[in-house]
């Protein structure tokens, strides 16, 4: 039996009272613990766990572990060693391991949360600790600097409004998009029940309510429910409104050897390799995703011979690489200069391969760019659609002179993989569409306006 806590909520008397009682039902089922130590309680937890009878715990290397991660190695190791609970590892061994990780680490700098310490209000919005790091990174990239208390609490306010759900992926994705939409339209808990006709909810909450991930052990919120799917189909079937049962036994079979051909048509020239059985899962899966991995190798070709501080940050100038592309071939890369951009954006780097000179010219992409002042829509005025959060425009579904009613969708925009579809508010004919595809807006940024019929 796996117990699996992902918020790491699992306080030490509870574990210990939890664990107990299974193991004196069943005293021969091999039991193991997961949880993480977003609290700080994990090695105590871990230990209570052990004392009442779990078989295994997870733990993490100590360079690694804390905070939303797993409990500490080192500290439930050398907490067991010499009594009934011995672990038989050796410390001097763990912490031998302990400094690769901690140099290791050091390389994905640019990539850590931010997050110092542990942190107890977990016990009130029940965030998992995957989500935790991803999700403070997310509201800071949507424009919620300094509002992540904030978003805590709605956490806890989209967990109730979804019926106190099973939180892990992708359910918990669900719960952290509505919590960001709470706070980016200064939402409360009783609001998003009443406007939730009007309201353009991000594409995860509206698919969880029609059934995408199943039915919740205690059914749906109502009305939330009710309200937020009315007017609403689900995509490619004949006016279903919401899934009964698994979501999946309606799909009907994947056809592989079908995508196959697609993707030998699309990528066959680009790989170094055949179409392979794990590409089709992957496309099955994340059609975008691959698209933008097998893009990427398109455009810069192999780069995993290249060392992880290389491949992150870049060469320095003056510096000196040496990348070895196969056996007995080495390339001596040596940076001589990079230029500023020229008008065009172009910058012109510099460089020495095996003492050869040579250069080449890159865009730089972040040169002359200017940020873009956009009307806002205006409040008093249902018919001025503004956008619900910042984003990318991914698909714009209407254009001037179209008649659209209440809730039809009129664009989609993107941010942080959440995706959120922009409905009409009222019925009427389009009289203006602000932004294009691609475009990046704000929050509150006018994307269509309607003329009220």
């Amino acid at each position: 039996l796996a117990i699996k806590d992902m918020a790491g909520l699992l306080k030490p008397q509870a574990a210990k009272m939890l664990v107990g009682a299974i193991r004196e039902e069943f005293p021969n089922l091999p039991i193991h613990v997961h949880t993480h130590d977003t609290a700080g309680t994990g090695v105590a937890s871990m230990l209570a766990c052990a004392h009442a009878g779990a078989d295994a715990v997870d733990a993490a290397c100590d360079a690694m572990s804390g905070t939303t991660s797993q409990p500490t190695l080192g500290a439930l190791v050398g907490s067991t060693t010499g009594t009934e609970l011995d672990t038989g590892l050796d410390l001097a061994q763990i912490q031998s391991l302990n400094e690769y990780w901690e140099e290791c680490r050091g390389l994905y700098a640019p990539f850590e949360s931010g997050q110092k310490t542990g942190s107890s209000d977990v016990y009130h919005h029940e965030m998992p600790g995957g989500q935790y790091t991803n999700l403070l990174f997310q509201s800071t990239q949507l424009g919620l600097t300094g509002q992540w208390s904030k978003v805590k609490e709605a956490y806890a306010t989209a967990n109730r409004l979804l019926g106190d759900i099973i939180k892990v992926t992708p359910s918990s994705k669900v719960t952290g998009d509505l919590a960001q939409f709470i706070v980016a339209n200064d939402l409360t808990e009783q609001e998003v029940i009443d406007k939730a006709e009007d309201l353009s909810f991000p594409k995860s909450v509206i698919e969880y309510f029609q059934g995408y991930l199943g039915i919740p052990p205690f059914g749906f919120p109502e009305p939330l429910r009710s309200r937020v799917l009315k007017g609403r189909t689900i995509e490619g079937t004949d006016g279903l409104t919401c899934f009964e049962g698994r979501p999946g036994a309606q799909l009907s079979p994947y056809d592989f050897e079908a995508a196959r051909g697609k993707l030998t048509e699309k990528w066959g020239g680009e790989a170094d390799h055949a179409v392979r059985d794990v590409d089709i899962l992957s496309h099955a899966m994340y059609p975008a995703v691959f698209d933008e991995y097998m893009q990427f190798k398109h455009e810069f070709g192999h780069l995993s011979f290249l060392d992880t501080r290389t491949f992150l940050s870049g060469m320095k100038v003056d510096q000196e690489l040496a990348v070895n592309i196969e056996p007995g071939k080495q390339l001596v890369i040596k940076l001589i200069a990079v230029s500023e951009p020229d008008r065009d954006g172009m910058v012109t780097l510099q460089f020495e391969l095996n003492g050869t000179p040579r250069m080449v010219q890159v865009q730089d992409k972040s040169a002359g760019t200017e940020k873009v002042s956009r009307p806002k829509a205006l409040l008093s005025v249902d018919g001025s659609v503004g956008a619900p959060m910042p984003g990318v425009v991914i698909e714009t579904k209407v254009k001037k002179g179209d008649k659209v009613t209440k809730g039809q969708p009129l664009l989609s925009l993107s941010a942080m993989k959440m995706e959120t579809s922009v409905t009409a508010p009222v019925s009427g004919t389009v009289k203006h569409v602000e932004v294009t595809n691609g475009e990046q807006i704000e929050a509150g940024d006018l994307l269509v306006d309607i003329e009220e019929n």
